[in-house]
């Protein structure tokens, strides 16, 4: 890591996901959060361990499927924590829809990334302005724009805060085998064939042999396949 500061702390080696959330939460909480995206509950898990008052946050875009606010639900009971929501601004919303219609997002990547910047940037910049640090699911095999995801990361695009993705190098099977093992709740969408799960409208099953990311704005080159949550960063 770079030379610690004040805001940054030292943090030496690469170290397992515990090793890491432990770092973490020691250095930067309570302005530290993990973000949570319904795809598993691993890092709530593991996190909670450490430290059972984590703040856990949510983006809801408006349009995420029904299962996803389901899990949202098992997850506050199974915990017993209450997820802090962050919402789009309204305005922008209907302003979006007056313009470009309610399926502008199929009309081209720049469309899409419009939508995703209104439904899912803002509101992201809104929960993490008063924090240090945040916590995500981020994985080096998701994607190939997360192929070089480093365990910790100075965030630019967020005002150089620490970005944490303790599951970095943890595979799909991994996730899988400790959700079962734990007895963990999940999104049920992943007993239906999806591998990834967002927005309702920009999400399907994903074939056999299929990229995992596949069911992700299907209609999009796979380079393409980013909503501006996760840009890449500097590792450290």
């Amino acid at each position: 890591m770079n030379a610690p500061t004040s805001k940054h702390p030292s943090y030496a080696g690469d170290g397992t996901a515990e090793d890491v959330l432990r770092w973490a939460l020691g250095a930067f909480h309570p302005r530290i959060a993990i973000a949570c995206s319904f795809q598993h509950t691993v890092l709530i898990d593991l996190a909670m361990k450490i430290r059972p008052d984590v703040r856990v946050f949510s983006i809801d875009t408006g349009r995420l499927p029904e299962e996803t606010y389901q899990c949202a639900r098992d997850i506050e009971r199974h915990f017993g924590i209450r997820i802090e929501w962050f919402h789009p601004k309204h305005d922008a919303v209907e302003d979006l829809m007056h313009q470009n219609g309610p399926f502008s997002f199929r009309e081209s990547v720049a469309s899409r990334r419009q939508c995703c910047a209104i439904r899912k940037v803002e509101p992201l910049n809104r929960a993490l302005a008063e924090l240090d640090a945040w916590i995500t699911g981020v994985r080096r095999e998701q994607t190939d724009t997360r192929a070089n995801a480093g365990k910790i990361e100075i965030d630019e695009a967020h005002g150089g805060i620490v970005k944490i993705n303790p599951l970095a190098d943890w595979s799909y099977d991994q996730i899988r085998t400790y959700v079962k093992e734990h007895r963990l709740p999940y999104n049920t969408l992943f007993e239906k064939g999806y591998s990834s799960i967002g927005c309702a409208c920009c999400t399907r099953a994903v074939e056999p042999g299929e990229d995992p990311r596949a069911g992700r704005w299907w209609w999009e080159n796979p380079e393409q396949k980013e909503c501006g949550l996760h840009i890449r960063n500097w590792s450290i």
